[in-house]
């Protein structure tokens, strides 16, 4: 057994709080710093840091509980407003990156910048573009104090939706490939899912209530870890049974755990293990992923043509849905640029492709500068966009004093709850 994990965690944390402490002087978030450390000293620059099994897991458990987070910090009822919003944001969004995408394959093909296999290739390129990861857009959200908004709901509502339009595109696209799935079969895939975590989540939101009943405030701490455990069994359920991408799963745990009384309380104690840990992890991991060796001037064009066409179709395709729905001008651009971050879910739809053989290797290096670049441009963007409003950044002092007085209500409230009880035993007696 080697120890080698000690010291790639070590420099992470190091290189990721260093970098983002500089990108926060130059007033970006401090994820681009952590994604900037990855690049940095990944296989890209320095080679010290490679990817690993170990980083790989802990990465993925790291957006788990991220969005994990997200989904107890979401308004249910602010989600319930922003649903046919986040449909139609999710439905434009997924529609325009697809055609431009594959538009964009098409006419790098014919003007000899990249040597495409066929049109099934070109429309898998655009499939690729009809991803969205809001991971990062949920830290910066968080960052700014932007993510429990109405232009907050809307994304993370229409990211939910992408996932399963994403979904189903890519199943189409690899049943046409000659892939053994049936469109049919996913379709109802899916449906279970969301019937399986509407009856999962009811029976653990009654669960939760009548434990906190019966214990009246008492052992505040088992919640935390049954939370986790929910979160950990539905993320799994969602990637092993339904087809569905964990951090699905993950999410709606989240949204279960909001409706509980002591949401606050488990919520407080997520955001330390994100922020000490597994939140740094998992954006640096993203730059070390990006492995970019010999770029011909043909790809280096078509990379930079990829990029700007995939940030483009996103705030186009997202901000004209957010638009219809009645949202101003300035909001549109803020949900569609809350979008076109694509992350791991482009990577894990590009290697399936990959693995089918229905894209060529030497289309990964665009995938991966386009997955990359959007990554860093989202939070400036994001940054850019909401420019003039007042912003209520989460500083770590901040977080240690609302879980001190998360804390200190707890304990206040078990105390009268004891005194209450011994009164009433006093009174029986």
């Amino acid at each position: 057994m080697t120890y080698h994990y000690l010291m790639d965690l070590a420099l992470i944390l190091l290189s990721t709080k260093l970098l983002g402490l500089i990108t926060q002087k130059f007033q970006m978030p401090q994820v681009v710093g952590a994604l900037l450390a990855g690049l940095i000293l990944g296989p890209s620059c320095l080679n010290v840091l490679s990817e690993t099994e170990f980083l790989s897991q802990l990465s993925e458990l790291g957006v788990i509980v991220l969005m994990f987070s997200a989904g107890m910090g979401t308004d249910i009822q602010e989600l319930k407003h922003s649903g046919k919003a986040g449909f139609l944001v999710a439905l434009l969004g997924v529609i325009v990156p697809l055609v431009m995408g594959t538009a964009l394959a098409w006419g790098a093909d014919q003007w000899g910048l990249i040597e495409s296999s066929g049109f099934l290739e070109n429309v898998f390129l655009g499939t690729i573009l009809t991803a969205t990861s809001v991971s990062i857009t949920v830290e910066t959200l968080k960052e700014m104090g932007k993510l429990d908004t109405r232009v907050g709901n809307t994304i993370l509502a229409a990211a939910l939706i992408d996932d399963v339009l994403g979904l189903i595109a890519l199943t189409i696209v690899s049943s046409v490939a000659g892939g053994q799935e049936s469109i049919v079969m996913v379709l109802v895939k899916i449906v279970l899912f969301f019937v399986f975590a509407l009856v999962v989540g009811l029976g653990a939101n009654r669960l939760f209530c009548w434990m906190i009943r019966q214990q009246q405030g008492r052992n505040m701490r088992r919640y935390p870890v049954l939370a986790f455990v929910l979160c950990l069994v539905m993320a799994y359920c969602a990637e092993e049974f339904f087809g569905v991408a964990d951090i699905t799963g993950a999410y709606a745990a989240g949204l279960v755990i909001s409706c509980t009384p002591k949401s606050t309380y488990i919520q407080s104690k997520y955001d330390p293990l994100g922020y000490l840990l597994l939140t740094p992890v998992f954006f640096a991991s993203i730059g070390i992923d990006a492995q970019i060796h010999d770029v011909g001037m043909g790809i280096a064009v078509f990379s930079a043509l990829l990029l700007v066409i995939s940030v483009i179709s996103k705030m186009l395709g997202c901000g004209l849905g957010a638009k219809v729905c009645g949202f101003s001008g300035k909001e549109s651009l803020q949900v569609g640029v809350g979008m076109v971050c694509r992350g791991e879910v482009a990577l894990i739809v590009a290697n399936r492709g990959l693995s089918m053989g229905v894209l060529s290797q030497n289309l990964m290096t665009p995938v991966i500068i386009t997955v990359v670049g959007g990554t860093i441009l989202t939070p400036i963007l994001l940054k850019l966009a909401f420019r003039g409003e007042k912003e209520t950044p989460m500083e770590e002092s901040g977080l240690t004093d609302r879980y001190e007085k998360v804390e200190q209500l707890d304990l206040v409230s078990d105390q009268l709850l004891r005194k209450d009880r011994e009164l009433m035993d006093k009174g029986n007696s």
